[in-house]
């Protein structure tokens, strides 16, 4: 080992969750180094580490940018906390106890001014400590000492679930790529009950000049807390550097207006109660559909992993427009230079109805393929049919390659998930004047989905459609047996011929013998004998003991 510098080999990048790549780490006078060993670079592919040099697979931290070092104990022996300036924080693991000593020597004789300082972490179990903010992360403490870090930049939402209660969820890491079998347990949510108030200082205005005193205003200290989260996330009001913004979108799922930023790699919902960072990366599936009432729009935006609010799950984003709205937008591409990769895609001025403009800049964005209303038409024209799944009524819609429901709950079923359909109360006889019928779905290996009260005239259009895309259509009776409904509707007699058919057989199955029945005479029976009905119900009527009087 060289006086000029100290090295360490097998030391992992442990900046970003799930990053498994082992290298070298070199201190020397101007700064410390960190090398991806041979072969190991290809598990930093998308990592978006600060200071990470690609495909090369080095990290380079300069003497002046660090703050302070930490040594602490982690699951791969001991680590290594490099505090940044810009309030980064970098993580190297896998150093040995007895590398203490000569880590703590190389950095006081290498880099001045800088110590290595020791952080004995909280091994208690309270559930009980004082969040403390530094930099980019939120540190729990316990008796003073750290127990666990949060870091503030995989927070996707925080929220006050109520008024001593702070919510932070937490964006999808990059295992979520990796196979099922390989993927491990991953933390989606944490709560904090934060009791108590506190008091925050502003200036005070009197009659628009400002005072030379100060006004103190008490709050929740859940509240502090929520805001700081906030703040250091970068989940509050977005400004200046996204490419574009689309005010006051109407949300349909979840619900209220959003104020929609998008930015090279993500995008953000900002509400009055909720925000939301979604990355282009679990947009899965955009659909563009039209209301049955031809005067909205609807844009579905399909989501894996999906949004929380709390225990409730969005697997879809479901955004409603006037169809008539129009709107002119420009689009800056030169907010940074992840945003420049746009401009092969989307043009920079637009100038046409809102929903058309959303849905382009969605699709360029994400790089899915937008899926609108196919040739499907129902009995009225529209391009959906209305329907109800389970107590929710919707708007069924046949696509090109499967079915939509949508707005609550929007569901998407390909055409190669369904087995079969069945069509349910489709006679039209006199018996059954039923102004709609139901259509089940028959799923491979899945749960069916019964879709209830769609308008009888609506029949023949789904039929045709069931038929052109190859979809089995069984009997009602027996869904064993493939069946066509056209022609079933009959006149009254034919109904009641084919319904006497119908027992008559029944009876014979069961052994009886109608005709013999009838037929048979009753020995007992004297026509023209007297029975209690004409006591009870005539009132002429007079018994024999009355005549004799």
């Amino acid at each position: 080992m060289s006086d000029s510098r100290v090295q360490f080999s097998d030391i992992y990048l442990a900046t970003e969750p799930y990053v498994r790549s082992a290298g070298q780490v070199r201190i020397g006078a101007s700064g410390i180094g960190w090398k991806a060993a041979e072969g190991e670079t290809d598990a930093l592919e998308g990592a978006n580490i600060p200071g990470l040099v690609l495909p090369a697979g080095m990290l380079a931290l300069q003497r002046d940018d660090v703050r302070r070092l930490q040594w602490q104990r982690v699951a791969r022996g001991y680590g290594l906390r490099v505090f940044m300036k810009s309030g980064t924080l970098h993580k190297l693991d896998g150093f040995n106890a007895e590398d203490f000593e000569t880590l703590r020597d190389g950095i006081k004789r290498l880099l001045h001014g800088l110590t290595l300082e020791t952080r004995d972490i909280s091994t208690k179990g309270w559930n009980w400590g004082k969040p403390d903010f530094e930099g980019t992360h939120m540190t729990f403490r316990v008796d003073n000492r750290p127990m666990f870090d949060l870091p503030m930049s995989q927070v996707s939402n925080t929220n006050l679930a109520n008024k001593n209660e702070v919510s932070i969820e937490f964006q999808a890491p990059r295992a979520r790529t990796l196979k099922r079998k390989n993927a491990p347990d991953e933390l989606v949510e944490v709560r904090f009950y934060v009791p108590g108030t506190t008091t925050n200082t502003k200036k005070a205005d009197s009659d628009g000049e400002q005072a030379s005193g100060e006004e103190e205003e008490e709050v929740s200290a859940a509240s502090v807390v929520h805001d700081t989260i906030k703040e250091r996330a970068d989940l509050g009001q977005v400004s200046g550097d996204s490419f574009v913004q689309f005010p006051e979108i109407l949300c349909l799922t979840p619900r209220g207006r959003y104020n929609i930023d998008l930015f090279s790699g993500f995008l953000r919902l900002h509400g009055k109660t909720y925000d939301y960072k979604i990355s282009y990366q679990q947009v899965q599936r955009l659909f563009l559909v039209s209301k049955p009432d031809e005067l909205h729009m609807m844009f579905i935006v399909g989501l894996n992993p999906p949004i929380r609010q709390g225990q409730t799950r969005y697997p879809y984003l479901v955004l409603q427009f006037v169809r008539d709205e129009e709107l002119a937008v420009d689009l800056n591409f030169a907010v940074d230079e992840g945003t420049r990769k746009f401009e092969s895609r989307l043009r920079a001025h637009y100038d046409e109805p809102l929903y058309r403009i959303v849905a382009t800049v969605f699709a360029g964005v994400t790089e899915k393929r937008l899926v609108e209303g196919g040739a499907f038409r129902g009995y009225h024209g529209s391009q959906g049919i209305k329907a109800s799944l389970k107590a929710s009524e919707g708007t069924l819609y046949p696509l090109e390659k499967g079915l939509l429901f949508a707005p609550k709950p929007t569901l998407y079923i390909p055409h190669s998930d369904i087995a079969s359909i069945v069509f349910s109360r489709v006679d039209a006889s006199s018996s059954n004047k039923m102004r709609t019928f139901d259509i089940k779905l028959n799923m491979h290996g899945a749960q069916d989905y019964q879709f209830v009260s769609i308008n009888r005239e609506e029949h023949a259009s789904l039929e045709a459609y069931m038929t052109e895309h190859g979809i089995k259509m069984l009997s009602e009776l027996n869904e064993t047996t493939a069946v066509s409904y056209k022609g079933m509707d009959m006149d009254s007699d034919d109904e009641g011929r084919g319904a006497a058919r119908s027992i008559t057989k029944g009876a014979a199955a069961l052994g009886i013998n109608s005709e013999d029945e009838d037929s048979e005479e009753d020995e007992d029976f004297v026509a023209g004998s007297e029975s209690d009905v004409m006591e009870e119900y005539d009132e002429n009527y007079v018994s024999s003991g009355e005549g004799e009087e």
